[in-house]
Order: structure tokens, then sequence, then C-alpha cells
């Protein structure tokens, strides 16, 4: 199976093998930090990996093992973040990252290893599923610095956490380990630290070989499920154009004849 590579930008690296496609956020030496051109990038990689359809996964983690990310680049906030305008650039640009993540159409999953804080926890809950090893540590303790965080930020978190551990991070700006962060939904599954990554592909693999339609329709369907307004027809009726697909004829004959589907995405 061939295995692509690319750089997006100096913080941001991709790789491809068949219809997996991992973003890492590759600056080590910060911890994996992103400035606000790195943010702007992250959601402009995103933008493209929505409108391809040969995507079945998406993986995002962190470069050398130390960290997911710590978020945003303090460093750079005299430079970017001192003004109002700036800080409404910078503003604008972390939200198009977020939002890239969470509007991708393709499943996510997030592999953590180590320190995941800040806009760096927010992107994990940004993906479908997170695995993070024993050792990892989650937290925001934006009040030691006087950051407040905006809605766009905190709308993730709440989605999968609930107002109450959010809560909890911010006003204590403690760090919540593994089991914790599992606990209140930030992350789905705890492993042993050596083996983050390989679990982490093997979910990937796993949705991958699944019906990309399918789990593109599921994707959209739970967020739907969790909007309070009312559903229309129109939303009904498309839960049920998968039996129209050759997907659905594929799985169904590979099931009979007791073999692996060949789903293509049709």
């Amino acid at each position: 199976m061939s295995t692509e590579a690319a750089r997006v930008n100096p913080g941001i690296a991709t790789a491809r093998e068949g219809a997996v496609v991992t973003v890492t956020l590759d600056h080590p030496a910060r911890l994996n930090v992103l400035d606000m051109a790195g943010w702007d990038a992250l959601g402009a990689l995103f933008e493209d990996l929505a409108g391809d359809d040969t995507v079945r996964c998406v993986v995002m983690r962190g470069a050398g093992g130390r960290a997911f990310s710590a978020g945003s680049d303090i460093g750079a906030f005299e430079a970017q973040r001192s003004t109002p305008d700036q800080v409404t650039r910078y503003a604008a640009a972390v939200e198009r990252g977020l939002r890239g993540v969470y509007d991708c159409p393709h499943p996510t999953v997030a592999i953590v290893e180590g320190l995941c804080v800040g806009g760096g926890m927010i992107i994990t809950a940004c993906c479908d599923i997170a695995v993070c090893g024993e050792s990892s540590r989650f937290g925001a303790p934006i009040n030691r610095l006087g950051l407040t965080m905006a809605y766009e930020e905190m709308g993730p978190l709440l989605a999968v956490a609930g107002a109450g551990a959010v809560l909890e991070i911010l006003l204590t700006g403690e760090l919540v380990g593994a089991d914790r962060a599992r606990e209140v939904g930030l992350v789905n599954r705890v492993v042993p630290d050596d083996e983050v990554a390989t679990a982490g592909a093997a979910v990937a693999r796993n949705i991958a070989a699944g019906a990309p339609l399918v789990n593109r329709w599921h994707k959209k369907f739970v967020r739907r499920a969790a909007d309070p307004r009312p559903l229309t027809d129109e939303e009904r009726a498309e839960a049920y154009e998968a039996f129209r697909t050759r997907d659905y004829r594929e799985g169904t004959a590979a099931f009979m004849e007791k073999r692996k589907p060949r789903f293509s995405g049709e």
C-alpha cells in the first residue's frame, strides 16, 4: 500500500496510507503549539480534505510523543494578539482551524500522547473518537494567563464533556488525568502509553473498512439528533438513502457470501 507524505506549513505535516490521512501537528520542540498561521493552515487543510471523497478517515496526532498539542503559541501573542484588531484576526484563525476539524464530513480520530491542553484539548474534542495514553494529561489553565475561552472554542468541549466538567477544568486550572478525561467524555479509550499509536491506527483502519457513505451519514445524523429542533420530512427520509446505494448491495451480498465487502463509496 503506497504512502504519500506532504507538509502543509512548518508546523503541520500530512501523510496518506490508502484511504486514511494522518495530520500531524509537527513542532515537537514547542509541544506542537500553533500560531495564527498554523491555525489558518489547519483550517485550510481540513477544508481540502472535506472535498476529497476518496478519504475514509482522518487521524490527528502530535509529533514527538511528549504532547498532542499545548494549543496556541503564547510566545507569539505579543506580536499576533496584542491589539483588538489582532485579537479579532487571531480568533478568526482559531475558529477556522477548529471548525475545519469539527465540520469534516469524514470520521476523525485523535491519537493523544502526553500533554493535551488549551487549543490542543479543543482539537481533540472536535474529533469523533479520541484514544490516549495512561499518562496523558488534559486541561486549559488559561485563568493563570488572564485569558478567556471564546464561545466557539468552548462549544466542542461542552458537546463532549458537559458544563460541569468544563467549568471544573476552567475554574480550577488543573490538569486532569486520562481516566478522568475518559470519565467526562474527553476521550473514548485509554491504553498503555506504548500502545497509543498502534491502538489509534487500528481504530482508523477499522473505520476505513466500513462503508464510507454510511460513516459520513452516521456522523451527520448523530450531530443532528443532538439538535433540539424538530426533524424535517427530508431529514427523516435521508436516513433511508443508504438502501439505494451500491455499497448497500455490496455489503449485504458480502454478508451472505461470507466475505469481506469491497465498498466503493457509491
